[in-house]
C-alpha cells in the first residue's frame, strides 16, 4: 500500500513539475512574442512620414499611423515616453468596454492587452482622457509607471507623447498619486472626462495634486487638456497608480 502511494505521489510530483515548465515557457513565449509585436508596430510607425493624406472617412495628418489605422480602426493614437519601455498604440472602443484590456492589436486574446481609452471619454471633446495599461513585470505595458513613485524619476521623465491620428503633442506631468478603486475611500480619477464649469475642473486638479507623491510644480489651469494615465499598484487591495499630465501648448 505505501509502495502504491510512493509511486502515485511521484506521478502527481511529475505531472505537477511539467505543468510547472509549460506555464513558465509559454509565459516566456508569450512575453517574446508580446515585444516582437510591439517592435514591430513601432517600426511601422519610424518609417512613415507625415504628408496629409485622406483615407476610410478620416484625414491623417500624421501618415505614419494611416497604415496602422487601416490594420485596426480601433487605433486612436500613440504614447510613448522616452527612455521607458512605454511606446505603444492606444485604441477606444467606446462600444465595447475594456475589450482591450485582454485583447492584442490583432484582436487575439491576450493577457498583456493594449493601452486603451476608457469608454466615457471622447478624444476630440474630452478635457481629460484616461488611458489604462496593464502593469507587467519588467516594466512592460504601464508597469514602468511605476518608476515615477520616485521624483528622480519623474526629474528624467517629465514629458509624455501622446499623438492621436491628425495630430502630434506632448504632455508634462502635474501629479503622479496612488489610490484604490471599488471603495468609498479612493479618489474616482477615472470618472472625470469633460468639466460641467470650471470649478469641476480646478477641483480634479486639487485633489490630484493633494494625493501626489510630491510636487512637480507643475498645475493645469481650466482650458488645459489632460490624460489621466491609469495602472495597477499593488500595495494594497484594488490598487491604482495614476500620472496625470497637461498638454504643452506652444
Amino acid at each position: 500500500m505505501k509502495k502504491k502511494m510512493y509511486v502515485l505521489g511521484m506521478i502527481l510530483c511529475t505531472f505537477l513539475f511539467g505543468v510547472s515548465i509549460f506555464q513558465v515557457i509559454s509565459h516566456y513565449t508569450n512575453a517574446q512574442k508580446y515585444t516582437e509585436d510591439f517592435k514591430e508596430l513601432a517600426e511601422m510607425i519610424e518609417q512613415s512620414g507625415d504628408e496629409e493624406v485622406t483615407g476610410k472617412e478620416r484625414t491623417f495628418t500624421l501618415d505614419r499611423y494611416q497604415e496602422l489605422f487601416y490594420q485596426n480602426p480601433d487605433m486612436a493614437g500613440w504614447i510613448s515616453i522616452v527612455g521607458t519601455s512605454i511606446n505603444y498604440p492606444v485604441m477606444y472602443t467606446p462600444d465595447k468596454p475594456d475589450f482591450y484590456l485582454k485583447h492584442s492589436f490583432e484582436k487575439e486574446y491576450s493577457d498583456y492587452g493594449v493601452p486603451y481609452i476608457a469608454e466615457h471619454c471622447d478624444p476630440g471633446e474630452s478635457d481629460n482622457l484616461t488611458i489604462y495599461g496593464h502593469h507587467i513585470k519588467g516594466g512592460k505595458m504601464f508597469g514602468a509607471l511605476m518608476g515615477y513613485k520616485e521624483k528622480h524619476f519623474y526629474e528624467e521623465h517629465k514629458v509624455i507623447c501622446f499623438d492621436t491620428l491628425t495630430e502630434t503633442a506632448e504632455y508634462e506631468v502635474v501629479a503622479v498619486f496612488k489610490t484604490t478603486v471599488y471603495d468609498d475611500s479612493g479618489f474616482p480619477y477615472y470618472l472625470f472626462a469633460k468639466a460641467e464649469k470650471e470649478e469641476d475642473f480646478n477641483s480634479y486638479i486639487k485633489a490630484c495634486k493633494e494625493l501626489a507623491f510630491y510636487d512637480t510644480g507643475v498645475t493645469a489651469e481650466y482650458g488645459d487638456k489632460l490624460i489621466t494615465l491609469s495602472t495597477c499598484e499593488y500595495s494594497a487591495e484594488n490598487g491604482r497608480l495614476v500620472v496625470v499630465a497637461k498638454k504643452i501648448v506652444e
